[in-house]
């Protein structure tokens, strides 16, 4: 006659020592079970090493990318605010009769000039969208050499002439 035996062990954890879990020892790993790491468990510096190279090779590649999108979005974001300030331009120009004068520029579509009697403004919410997405404010000339009301910016390089982000985007 032969008899099967079995034991059992009990095990406390260190994380909550109120709470212990059962083992028949067949198939369990009690050591993992009580938050104990094997030795031979996580990363060697001969595996990081080849992530991290890994890592900076996709980073070379993609970082010029990155850039030109950059730069375009810029050349984008002026174009589109060019625009702007010429609908608001157009507008203060039908509200007074005539464009902002030069000794006011700009700032008269968010601020009444003392001589704007009909100014029914702000014409363009913030003064932020006066100046271009290089930090510079946008140049505004009356009367115009190329149309009877310019608005300019130069660029990135704040040169005239240029091209891709250093090129001058206008409104003629």
């Amino acid at each position: 006659m032969t008899t099967q035996c079995t034991y059992e062990t009990a095990i406390r954890t260190d994380k909550n020592p109120g709470v212990t879990a059962r083992s028949s020892g067949r198939s369990h790993n009690i050591a993992m079970q009580a938050g104990h790491v094997p030795p031979d468990a996580g990363f060697t510096l001969m595996e990081l090493l080849v992530v991290l190279g890994i890592l900076a090779l996709l980073a070379t590649l993609a970082a010029p990318q990155v850039l030109k999108y950059l730069g375009k979005a810029r050349t984008e974001t002026a174009r589109a605010q060019i625009g702007a300030i010429s609908t608001a331009v157009e507008l203060y120009s039908l509200d007074n009769g005539g464009f902002p004068p030069p000794q006011a520029g700009l700032s008269a579509l968010v601020r009444r000039p003392s001589d704007a009697q009909a100014w029914n403004g702000p014409y363009l919410k913030r003064a932020e969208g006066l100046i271009d997405p290089w930090g510079r404010p946008y140049h505004y000339r009356v009367p115009g050499t190329q149309a009877a009301v310019e608005i300019f910016t130069l660029g990135r390089d704040n040169a005239p002439g240029g091209t891709g982000e250093d090129q001058d985007l206008t409104n003629w």
